[in-house]
């Protein structure tokens, strides 16, 4: 399965490698001030003063969730508006309030958006204006645009958080086996919402070749949740799971058998060890649905 990695914040393997970066402690003012208004699950209005930004992480808690407390170890949910402020201007990279797709927060964050999202409450809409040291560091993010000397400006409104182990909720009403179905197998039958095109989908699943029973990936093993949007374009993710999910419910366990054509198809996925030909099985588990 493809990943998806924001290239300015989230998951991410490139990010990680960062968390070692120096820091400071998040000061509650500073000097020139970013303004936030609007309400949770709206586009903000986030103005940016014309001047040089402090070299201080600043962080302000603007709206308070009443939610679970975000612990390090978990995912969430959440929109998001990201501004690079360089010198005296600034400019939006990157908006999920305007896109209407709200992204799954998993893995390593920026070392100052991790000091400023742990320990907030679900429901919170959170400031963070990330120095460069608590960001990308010198040598910044060029593949983002994003210069050593830039700083980041988040805002960012937390709306559900996962642990790393979370699964089905539903009733069991197969536990597979026999002759395995051509498509799809529900395996536990969840009471939630069902899926709809164009949602973002968060899921646990573990994935296996038939022909030789491999195992060739699991987000169980990452202990990560995973996030796309369903039947986007481009698909962000195998055609089967397009096909297989939509119309799922939240809290379900579903197997999907999945042929060669809507898997990776003739070229296979040589890294993963999947041939042209192979029949690859899915257990997917539907933690949430969110647009």
């Amino acid at each position: 399965m493809r990943r998806i990695a924001l290239a300015l914040m989230l998951p991410l393997a490139a990010i990680g490698v960062l968390a070692g970066c120096g820091g400071s402690s998040p000061s509650l003012a500073t000097t020139p001030v970013v303004t936030v208004s609007g309400a949770f699950g709206q586009a903000p209005t986030i103005k940016i003063p014309t001047e040089k930004a402090s070299h201080s992480l600043t962080v302000k808690t603007l709206i308070h969730g009443n939610g679970s407390t975000l612990t390090k170890t978990q995912a969430f949910v959440g929109n998001y508006a990201i501004y690079i402020w360089s010198g005296t201007s600034h400019r939006l990279a990157q908006s999920s309030f305007t896109s209407h797709q709200p992204t799954l927060f998993a893995g390593q964050l920026l070392p100052g958006l991790e000091k400023a999202l742990i320990g907030q409450k679900m429901g919170s809409r959170v400031l963070a204006v990330v120095p460069p040291k608590q960001a990308f560091g010198t040598s910044g993010n060029p593949q983002a645009g994003i210069k050593g000397t830039d700083t980041l400006v988040f805002v960012v409104d937390l709306i559900k958080n996962f642990a790393p182990n979370a699964s089905a909720t539903g009733q069991q009403v197969s536990s597979g086996g026999g002759s395995l179905p051509k498509v799809t197998k529900t395996l536990v039958k969840g009471s939630g919402a069902a899926i709809a095109k164009n949602q973002t989908v968060v899921v646990q699943y573990v994935g296996a070749i038939w022909r030789s029973g491999t195992v060739f990936d699991a987000s169980w093993t990452r202990q990560q949740p995973f996030g796309f949007t369903i039947a986007a374009t481009p698909s962000q993710v195998i055609p089967g799971w397009n096909q297989g999910l939509v119309g799922q419910t939240v809290g379900s366990r579903v197997m999907l058998v999945i042929p060669p054509a809507d898997g990776y198809g003739k070229s296979g996925n040589s890294q993963a060890g999947i041939k042209g030909d192979d029949t690859l099985v899915f257990v997917v588990d539907i933690l949430g649905t969110f647009s």
